[in-house]
């Protein structure tokens, strides 16, 4: 297991939401494995099934697919999933469980990121400690409901108010992808335009291929 900060450092490239709904009946496992095979460096896997045995089950195999390739594993929502399939960090929204309670169920070396949409919300994140702050809806999507619009200029203020790695999402694709790394984004978050596609490894390739334009 890395250290903390180790984790924290390699949040950055692509990030894929493996998301049960949207994976369609494609197969979770071989899912990520394509998506790791087109350079993406950190998954999540949502999964609001509440099979709680299945869920730790399909995240423990997919924790172990991320070792392999050398990327980092995100559970959304569930500390308790975090924490038993030894996952590299848990990623919570506005209303799930407060960082402070999160960071009391899981280990030391385990980190939390959270979805912001304003930026006092991103400057209370990190008051309150997460490791990361995810910014968004960037742009409009149907992919997750309920999301409030963040827009670019949300995401350009919150870079010039934190070091701390920043993750954009909602709405990203490959016609827009560059406008929001150029933005101060250090990872984007997406799942319809990875796994949504009839070829997901080469549809992760093509993003990844647009950090080769990440400023330095």
């Amino acid at each position: 297991m890395y250290s903390r900060e180790e984790i924290v450092s390699r949040i950055n490239g692509l990030y894929v939401i493996i998301d049960s709904n949207l994976a369609a009946g494609k197969d979770e496992i071989e899912l990520s494995r394509q998506v790791l095979e087109g350079g993406t460096s950190v998954i999540q896997l949502r999964d609001k099934s509440q099979d709680m045995n299945k869920l730790l089950e399909k995240a423990i195999r997919i924790r172990d697919l991320c070792e392999k390739y050398g990327a980092i594993f995100i559970v959304n929502d569930y500390p308790d999933i975090a924490l038993g399939s030894e996952a590299h960090g848990v990623h919570v929204g506005q209303q799930d469980m407060p960082v402070e309670a999160v960071r009391r169920i899981i280990k030391p070396d385990q980190m939390i990121g959270k979805s912001n949409a304003l930026v006092k919300e991103a400057i209370d994140s990190e008051q309150n400690g997460v490791d990361y702050l995810a910014v968004g809806a960037i742009f409009p999507t149907n992919t997750k409901q309920n999301t409030r619009p963040a827009g670019l200029e949300t995401l350009k203020e919150v870079r010039t108010i934190s070091t701390l790695p920043l993750v954009a999402i909602g709405g990203i694709n490959i016609g827009n992808i560059k406008s929001v790394i150029e933005a101060g984004a250090d990872a984007v978050c997406v799942a319809s335009a990875v796994i949504g596609q009839n070829n997901p490894e080469a549809a992760a390739r093509r993003l990844v291929e647009e950090f080769s334009f990440k400023r330095y």
